[in-house]
């Protein structure tokens, strides 16, 4: 009884629960604002671009390749500073720092100075502050919402992530025809204010904040230790490892098969986007509706959905069919992100939670700029379908490795493959508590 009692409180803040909380309030408030900007500013930047370049797609490629490459170079090292400073204070650092940036360009685009170069090192420069942003900003939400709320609080993120997807590219769009790109870069400057006040208006005291860790050798060696000696982590990172890479290259297939497949203009594949994203959205708030944490039958039902889906989604013969099934493929790849998000949160000491959450962005973000080639390279070789076939096939064969990892015995039959994947949630319990 008491237990229903606790479950039942638990479930009556509903989906928007974490806004409770009045620091994760404030902290979700500003990113709203400054989501939007983000999408804003990435039309902006790739408008830019080809004004420069007069339409090269090498470039843009090259902007979008400088972007990501800090994460792959330093990625981990990200991780350590957010464990071994405040992150409440690193977070201001970076946010201001990429107002910055994006004040620079827009500077420069408004009064006809800018270059490519000029893009180029911003794009670099930006790739930097997100190195540090990207772990701490994940690892600060469990110390605003606790460990309870921590799963609601992710999905409330990834839903004010995709609502800005669907709004953030429309309105940019709007503003660079009638004003130009510059306009743009400003107003997403102007929006990290958004989140700096929020960060400043917290209080202190209300905070589950992790004792900091102190500088010493080997930290860094220390958090890949972490990981690779639990095997409850490493079967997410796997997943994650495989789906990201190969399956998650949306914004390369959609454009492909829209346009090379279904012969549509610039109009349907942002329909097709559009439509992903409301899929996308819509997962968040459903993983915002669930009461409990993710078990690791969620973890793995989901990335096979997943699979399954953008097979289906390829092989769809009409461009409404097309369009259809990409809500439910988008539902289903973000019950798992959030659900593999929550699970390495939670799952770690306070103390290894930075550098862990570095290492998970890393293979989460860091692996496009290898996918997305090896993708485009597979539509141009046998086809945009199977450049969006193959992504699902590699997902639902990651999840058949992770069955096999996560059945404790080897040679057991296969029969008794899901009863050990039904009873993980009892061999995990253990494992997922911070500090073991």
């Amino acid at each position: 009884m008491e237990r229903s009692a606790a479950e039942a409180e638990q479930a009556t803040g509903g989906m928007f629960r974490s806004l409770r909380v009045r620091n994760y309030r404030l902290f979700a408030s500003g990113q709203v604002v400054s989501n939007i900007g983000t999408w804003m500013q990435r039309i902006a930047q790739d408008w830019l671009v080809l004004d420069l370049t007069h339409g090269s797609g090498t470039a843009l490629g090259v902007t979008t390749g400088l972007q990501f490459l800090p994460m792959l170079l330093f990625g981990l090292w990200g991780g350590v500073i957010a464990d071994r400073y405040p992150k409440r204070r690193v977070l201001m650092i970076t946010q201001a720092a990429m107002g910055v940036l994006a004040l620079v360009l827009g500077v420069l685009a408004v009064t006809g100075t800018a270059r490519v170069w000029h893009v180029y090192l911003l794009a670099f420069l930006l790739g930097v502050a997100t190195v540090v942003d990207n772990p701490t900003r994940q690892s600060f939400v469990i110390e605003m919402v606790g460990k309870r709320d921590l799963p609601n609080a992710i999905a409330l993120n990834s839903a004010s992530f995709n609502g800005a997807r669907l709004v953030g590219p429309a309105v940019a769009g709007l503003l660079i025809a009638v004003l130009g790109t510059g306009p743009v870069f400003l107003l997403n400057a102007a929006s990290f204010a958004a989140v700096l006040f929020g960060l400043y208006a917290m209080r202190q005291d209300e905070l589950h904040t992790a004792e900091p860790v102190a500088r010493g050798k080997g930290q860094l060696r220390e958090g890949l230790r972490y990981v690779w000696g639990r095997r409850d982590l490493t079967v997410v990172l796997v997943l994650v490892l495989f789906i990201a890479t190969f399956g998650m290259n949306f914004q390369v297939t959609v454009a492909l098969v829209s346009r090379e497949v279904f012969h549509t203009g610039a109009s349907s594949f942002g329909l097709a986007s559009s439509m992903l994203a409301l899929g996308a959205l819509t997962g968040a708030l459903l993983a915002a509706r669930r009461a409990t944490r993710p078990r690791m039958r969620l973890l793995i039902g989901a990335a096979l959905l997943f699979g399954v889906l953008e097979v289906a989604t390829g092989l769809m013969p009409a461009y409404w069919s097309f369009l259809v099934l990409l809500v439910p493929t988008g539902i289903a790849l973000m019950t798992f992100t959030t659900a593999a998000n929550a699970t390495m949160q939670l799952g770690v000491a306070p103390e290894m939670r930075g550098r862990v959450m570095a290492l998970y962005m890393l293979v989460f973000l860091g692996t496009n700029p290898i996918g997305a080639p090896v993708v485009g390279w597979m539509a141009e070789q046998f086809g945009p379908r199977m450049s969006i076939v193959v992504g699902g096939l590699v997902a639902v064969a990651s999840v058949l490795v992770v069955a096999a990892l996560a059945v404790p015995r080897a040679g057991r039959r296969p029969a008794a493959v899901l009863g050990a994947l039904r009873s993980r949630r009892a061999d995990t319990a253990g494992d997922m508590t911070p500090g073991t």
